[in-house]
């Protein structure tokens, strides 16, 4: 294996600032009590209440991670349309991730896992459907770039040798660490160049990786990618209808003084901004929500 290497700055450069970071991700959900339990008992989320608007928060640290927007008559959300792809939650260590495979495997939920070099993952869905990312990375220092692309795979995950390394006295229903975050959110696109043009020209976000056929990731700050876009099962298609389950907007969080600067960026690019609560909201062509918060 080549010597990890550090990215020009020249090629990591974004229009966003590196103290980018991602917020809670909105779900709708059609059983809030089944929803809660889900990401209580076995993802190991804390609940915080519920929120002005009637959201169940869920979180680590204090912060919310996950919001859930309960719809009793919530239709299924057709195969082939936008959206989610994942939410990613980011646990600070190995030992961590090590708990929650306990958890997967003490529920009997089927998972999925891989090595993608830059970090290591366990994939699962929640009771609706909606995808769940769990890893942790790598350190920094052992990415590889080449180029402003950082090299990422999917390989097999050790799942023997991961549960090994959970710490014995950790009861399988300690909550996640409070140092967890949501680390990235991976989004199905109708198309490539139309999502290039909009994350990448308009919002500002740089490519650091194009090595999956059909996908893009983009990232601030040089991180792996905070937001994953794929065609796999989306290509040339559209939204979900109008209150299926599945993602109602993610959050991301910004300096309070780059918001009006990406606001005003926006509209020059003739993107539809809305006012909210602490920033504002933005939709990419499929009508994908991104809520842009100062934090």
């Amino acid at each position: 294996m080549n010597a990890p290497t550090v990215a020009p700055a020249a090629e990591t450069a974004s229009a966003l600032p590196a103290s980018l970071r991602m917020g809670a991700v909105r779900l709708r959900v059609r059983d809030g009590a089944r929803s809660v339990a889900f990401y209580r008992d076995v993802v190991g989320l804390t609940p915080l209440g519920t929120g002005p608007d009637g959201a169940i928060r869920l979180g680590a640290g204090g912060r919310a991670l996950v919001e859930l927007e309960v719809a009793p008559g919530a239709t299924p959300r057709p195969r082939g349309t936008t959206g989610l792809f994942h939410l990613a939650i980011l646990v600070p260590d190995r030992a961590a991730l090590a708990v929650v495979l306990r958890r997967l495997a003490a529920s009997r939920v089927p998972i999925g896992a891989s090595d993608h070099l830059v970090s290591e993952a366990l994939y699962f869905d929640d009771p609706d459907g909606n995808g769940i990312e769990v890893y942790r990375d790598r350190p920094r220092g052992e990415w590889r770039w080449q180029g402003g692309s950082v090299a990422m795979a999917t390989e097999s995950l050790d799942l023997h040798r991961l549960v090994a390394e959970a710490p014995t006295p950790v009861p399988v229903a300690q909550p996640m660490p409070d140092a967890t975050i949501m680390g990235h959110v991976h989004l199905q696109v109708g198309d490539l160049e139309a999502a290039r043009r909009f994350y990448v020209r308009h919002l500002g976000f740089a490519i650091t990786t194009e090595s999956y056929p059909g996908a893009l990731f983009v990232s601030a700050g040089g991180y792996h990618h905070h937001l994953g876009l794929n065609t796999w099962s989306s290509r040339r298609g559209g939204p979900p209808p109008v209150g299926a389950v599945g993602l109602v907007h993610y959050e991301v969080v910004l300096p309070e003084a780059e918001i009006a600067a990406l606001r005003a960026r926006l509209a020059a690019a003739g993107e539809a901004v809305h006012d909210s609560a602490g920033g504002f909201t933005v939709a990419d062509p499929w009508s994908t929500r991104a809520v842009f918060v100062a934090g």
